[in-house]
C-alpha cells in the first residue's frame, strides 16, 4: 500500500494553474540580486575584451548587435498551383533553385511543405465544390 498526501488525487497535478506567465526561478532572482548595480562594469569589461581580441567576448558582443537570423525571405518564381497536376512544375522550380544555389536544400523543404499544404487546400476546395455540384443534381 501506498500513503498519499490527504487531498490529492491520483494523476492530479498539485498546481494545476502551473507557474504564472513572467514568474523567474530562485536561481534567476538571485542571479539578478547579485549582478544588480554591475550589469553596466561588466559590459563594459566583455567589450573591452573583445576589443583586446578575446574571442568568447567578441562573440558575446556580436550575438547581442547582430544576432543569427532564424529565417529570411525567400524569392523564388513559381508557377501557380490551382490543382495537383501543377505541383510536379512547381517542385521542379524548387530543385532547379537548389541546384543553382539561389536557395538552401532547408529552404527548399520548407518551401516543399508549403506548396503540400497549398496543395491539400487545393484539393480540399476542389472536393467541395464536386460535392455541391452533385447534391444541386440529387435535389433536382
Amino acid at each position: 500500500m501506498t500513503s498519499r498526501k490527504p487531498g490529492f488525487q491520483p494523476g492530479q497535478s498539485g498546481n494545476p494553474a502551473g507557474r504564472p506567465k513572467g514568474a523567474r526561478s530562485r536561481a534567476t532572482l538571485a542571479l539578478e540580486a547579485i549582478l544588480e548595480g554591475e550589469a553596466e562594469a561588466i559590459t563594459r569589461k566583455v567589450i573591452e575584451l573583445a576589443l583586446e581580441g578575446d574571442t568568447q567576448a567578441l562573440r558575446m558582443c556580436l550575438d547581442r548587435l547582430a544576432p543569427p537570423r532564424k529565417d529570411r525571405p525567400v524569392i523564388l518564381e513559381l508557377p501557380d498551383i490551382e490543382t495537383a497536376s501543377d505541383l510536379p512544375r512547381a517542385t521542379s522550380a524548387l530543385l532547379q533553385a537548389v541546384a543553382a544555389g539561389d536557395i538552401t536544400p532547408s529552404e527548399a523543404s520548407d518551401l516543399g511543405r508549403a506548396i503540400d499544404a497549398h496543395v491539400r487546400a487545393v484539393e480540399a476546395a476542389d472536393l467541395h465544390q464536386r460535392l455541391l455540384r452533385l447534391e444541386e443534381r440529387g435535389l433536382r
